[in-house]
């Protein structure tokens, strides 16, 4: 039997090897255009930017390598250019001597893999603009980046292997943009999911243009100029296209063979083409897609080297193995960041007509009390029916791809949500929890279909009218004060129960927390306490503020950008180190704060976390305390920060505009305060800067109401259990009748529907409004910093003095 092969690498060169080793004595030929048979196209980018350093070592197997062991004749440089589907015979063009013959088959595959695609485009053909498909793509790259020494690029498309080459050329020292013309980078996974890899592009340096097509392009004599549809050009060095591929059908359109939807060749369960004596394999076919019920293009090398297989068995034993699809299961690596998909997005599902759910989690790589654990995570879409799985992606930075495996599995089974409950995984702390986040996935997904929780997602939540919706952040007061979804009321979980009275019953609330797990928790609370329309924004404020920061949408408290600071250690100084990783907001930033009490002014402290959200809740805290940050990077998914004490009331001044505003409150009275906050969120309000400061008796307004244990003397335990503990036992300067008066002014306000004083103070923070406690009140009194509200300032006469400097009012209350 003669079996021909058209075109080698991970398709052809697979079945090839299957074939003799079923059959020693068949005349198996293999041509391929190329020089090389096999080799890892995958590596390709990896080379190029240094990661693999030995050329050879891309090569999987050598023509002589091939030929000797499996005694095959392999013809390279050799292009097959027909097929005649009626005589059996096809057309080779040999481009090292330029002649043409034929050769007849018994059986013939086809593995003609896909080509890049080139737009026609002006400009394109200038030699600075390169494309990446094979080794002699990578050989030109590879020279110029050698010999030339370009300074920056531009890659235009933000699909695997664009990001690849994003990431190998920044390394190797380029200047790096992205141009993608879709609303985000790697279509197989959903946006929500694709902005935490934006993240992770910026904090690298890399430039996004998204939303952003190319018109054409204008060679210079020192650079190209990309040109943007909606932008300014971008002047670059070199460019590299990944617009995508297509399949490269020309051969066998030609030759009569049934084409599919897509446009890849038409195959059967068993691979074999409209003519019973060919096959066809690889990234030119359409294959069954088994999630969606259609056959489409899935250019993966993992399912291309299994189909090698099928057919190698099928032409051999007969069509007896089929071929069961392919869920489109893939991973990259994105700096230190690592995306997998497998399944059916939320797009595809949705463009498609297949009812889901959407659920988002959240979890750690391993046990977050065993050192190293990093962030994960995970999305997946199932059936409101019966929850079986339609995809899953995971995001982060370590054990990713053997969770994205344990969904493939499940989805290729057919299996479903409560599959993911059951999986069995290998446990140990640096491994994994007990509770896998492929099971806390299952869980999630569990309560969403009994109906043990309702989600809305943060797609869904933006469309709220947000007069009718009462948004509750269930996260803690520290938490809540680094960046939240504006318009929140924050209710700690904790004292959810305490507070039931402040929530109405009649309204639509949406409740969340950092990751969703919380938020959960509150809406059990409330749906067994008699409230009907409670809902959990899925993934938490960590989803939510991902995809609103992407779209600039002002929906969360302004935060500085985390942009990387190399810290200066050139001083000879004391710098205290501390390992705060695994720990989840506001774990770190507690951590920071107890140590930074305990260094002095000059002192350094170095923090490393995995919280990803660090680097902005850093910043914010560090206004609020008055630190300094000295340093900041991300690595492997570690951000490790230095800050620096300084001295306590610096503070950037107001410019002297002389129309700030300033309030003294001396007295602790329930009407006092109102009517302090009252005026200051008018000012606020109206655009002016207002700074209160807190002495005395007023020191109680801004008491916490759950205070940490601290540590007092006599006297402080004295005046603690003789004064207000916090704003909410307060007392009215008149009728105050023994307490009664204070609560019927509360129930007043509340039945008027007029803000708490709780409520202003907050509203006060989120307007700007600048609070400072008299630092010589606190020690007379024996309040400690960590008993009143977070965010506030410590500071003496002087501290007001600078504000009052700038103010043409000043209040004393």
């Amino acid at each position: 039997m003669e079996i021909l092969i058209i075109g080698g690498v991970a398709g052809g060169a697979t079945a090839a090897a299957r074939l003799r080793r079923m059959d020693e004595k068949a005349q198996i030929v293999l041509f391929e255009r190329g020089e090389y048979v096999s080799y890892a196209n995958c590596g390709l980018p990896y080379y190029i930017g240094g990661t693999i350093n030995e050329r050879d070592r891309l090569f999987v197997q050598t023509v002589d390598g091939f030929v000797d062991r499996f005694n095959i004749d392999i013809r390279v440089r050799s292009e097959v250019t027909s097929i005649d589907i009626q005589t059996k015979m096809i057309t080779i063009h040999n481009l090292s001597t330029d002649e043409t013959y034929t050769e007849s088959f018994d059986k013939l595959i086809v593995s003609t893999g896909a080509e890049p695609i080139k737009p026609p485009l002006k400009g394109i053909e200038d030699k600075r603009i390169f494309s990446l498909r094979n080794v002699p793509d990578t050989d030109a790259i590879k020279a110029y980046l050698d010999q030339d020494k370009p300074k920056s690029a531009v890659v235009i498309g933000g699909g695997f292997i664009g990001l690849e080459m994003v990431e190998n050329l920044h390394e190797a020292g380029l200047k790096v943009s992205l141009v993608e013309k879709s609303n985000q980078v790697m279509a197989p996974i959903d946006y929500a999911m694709a902005t935490m890899v934006h993240q992770q592009l910026r904090q690298k340096g890399v430039q996004l243009y998204l939303e952003e097509g190319v018109t054409g392009f204008e060679p210079g004599e020192d650079n190209v100029k990309v040109l943007l549809e909606n932008s300014p050009a971008i002047d670059a060095d070199m460019v590299i296209l990944s617009i995508g591929v297509r399949p490269e059908v020309k051969l066998a359109k030609e030759a009569g063979l049934d084409l599919g939807s897509s446009g890849g060749i038409k195959v059967n369960d068993y691979m074999q083409t409209s003519h019973p004596d060919i096959y066809a394999l690889g990234d030119a076919t359409e294959v069954f897609n088994p999630v969606i019920g259609k056959h489409a293009l899935i250019p993966l090398a993992g399912p291309a080297n299994k189909q090698a297989r099928i057919v190698a068995d099928n032409i051999r034993e007969g069509n007896i193995h089929k071929y069961t699809g392919s869920i489109g299961t893939s991973i990259a690596k994105v700096f230190d960041l690592t995306v997998a998909a497998t399944g059916a997005s939320s797009k595809l599902l949705s463009r498609e007509g297949i009812a889901h759910i959407e659920s988002y989690t959240h979890g750690s790589s391993h046990a977050g009390y065993y050192p190293g654990a990093l962030p994960l995570s995970i999305k997946i879409n199932f059936a409101p029916e019966d929850g079986k799985l339609f995809g899953a992606q995971v995001v982060g930075f370590d054990g990713v791809d053997k969770r994205i495996d344990l969904f493939a599995q499940v989805i290729k089974k057919g299996g479903t949500i409560y599959d993911l409950q059951e999986i069995e995984h290998a446990y140990a702390p640096p491994y994994s929890s007990a509770k896998d986040p492929v099971n806390i996935a299952g869980f999630v997904a569990d309560n969403i279909l009994k109906e043990k929780v309702n989600v809305i997602q943060w797609h869904e939540f933006d469309k709220q009218d947000r007069a009718s919706v009462i948004v509750i952040d269930t996260r803690t007061e520290e938490e809540y004060s680094f960046g939240h979804i504006d318009g929140a009321i924050n209710i700690p979980v904790d004292d959810l129960r305490s507070r039931l009275d402040e929530i109405p019953k009649d309204k639509k609330l949406v409740v969340y927390c950092a990751v969703g797990l919380r938020g959960y928790l509150a809406s059990r609370i409330l749906m067994q306490h008699g409230y009907t329309q409670v809902y959990n924004l899925s993934g938490g404020y960590k989803t939510y503020s991902s995809v609103s920061e992407e779209e600039g949408m002002p929906k969360t408290i302004k935060k500085e950008e985390n942009t990387p600071i190399k810290a200066d250690y050139t001083k000879d100084m004391k710098t205290i180190q501390i390992d705060a990783c695994g720990l989840q907001c506001p774990g770190p930033i507690m951590q920071l704060k107890k140590n930074y009490d305990r260094i002095t002014e000059g002192e350094r402290l170095e923090i490393k976390v995995t919280d990803q959200a660090f680097g902005e809740d850093l910043n914010g805290w560090a206004r609020m305390i008055g630190a300094k940050v000295v340093g900041m990077e991300n690595s492997g998914g570690v951000i490790t920060a230095t800050v620096e004490k300084q001295v306590k009331d610096v503070q950037e001044k107001s410019p002297s505009n002389g129309d700030n505003k300033t309030l003294i409150v001396f007295s602790d009275d329930l009407d006092r305060a109102l009517a302090s906050f009252v005026i200051a969120n008018g000012a606020a309000a109206a655009g002016k800067k207002v700074s209160i400061f807190f002495t005395f008796w007023g020191l109680n307004v801004i008491k916490k109401t759950k205070k940490p244990s601290v540590k007092k003397d006599f006297m402080g335990k004295m005046f603690g259990f003789m004064l207000p503990s916090s704003s909410k036992k307060l007392s009215l300067s008149k009728m105050n009748m023994g307490g009664m008066g204070s609560k019927m002014m509360r129930m007043i306000m509340k039945d008027k529907n007029i803000d708490s004083l709780e409520t202003l103070m907050q509203q006060a923070k989120d307007n700007g409004v600048e609070f400072i406690a008299c630092s010589m009140s606190m020690d007379v009194m024996g309040i400690k910093k960590e008993e009143l509200m977070d965010g506030i300032t410590i500071g003496g006469v002087a501290a007001y003095l600078d504000r009052a400097e700038n103010a043409n009012v000043n209040l004393f209350i």
